[in-house]
């Protein structure tokens, strides 16, 4: 089983900062990808940013610029620095992971969710 916890959000003023962390445990060989995603109040969850294992991004359009993803590959975690935040940006901000796992002699990939972190911007 692998668990994936985020932590760092909250409320915060229009214009303020957060970081986010996501920090994978558990039986894991190794994680491709790490993204974030959101989900704003009746609105479907979307993409925020992504990491490669390599260190290669992905950004919501919306977002670049304002949001910096990046991970630390030895402790199984990444991170979400968001600046300039906007009332938009509320949202329960989610991250997955795409894990391997050893099972029965074999490499199986398996993608895993967060429980989610609430960040709140006031104006």
């Amino acid at each position: 089983q692998v668990q994936l916890v985020e932590s760092g959000g909250g409320l915060v003023q229009a214009g303020g900062s957060l970081r986010l962390s996501c920090a994978a445990s558990g039986s894991i060989f190794s994680i491709n990808d790490m993204g974030w995603y959101r989900q704003a109040p009746g609105k479907q969850r979307e993409l925020v940013a992504r990491i490669t294992s390599g260190g290669r991004i992905t950004y919501a359009a919306s977002m670049k610029g304002r949001f910096t993803i990046s991970r630390d590959n030895a402790k199984n975690t990444a991170y979400l620095q968001m600046n300039s935040l906007k009332p938009e940006d509320t949202a329960v901000y989610y991250c997955n992971a795409d894990c391997l796992q050893v099972q029965g002699g074999s490499l199986l990939g398996r993608l895993y969710w967060g429980q989610g972190t609430q960040v709140t911007v006031s104006s």
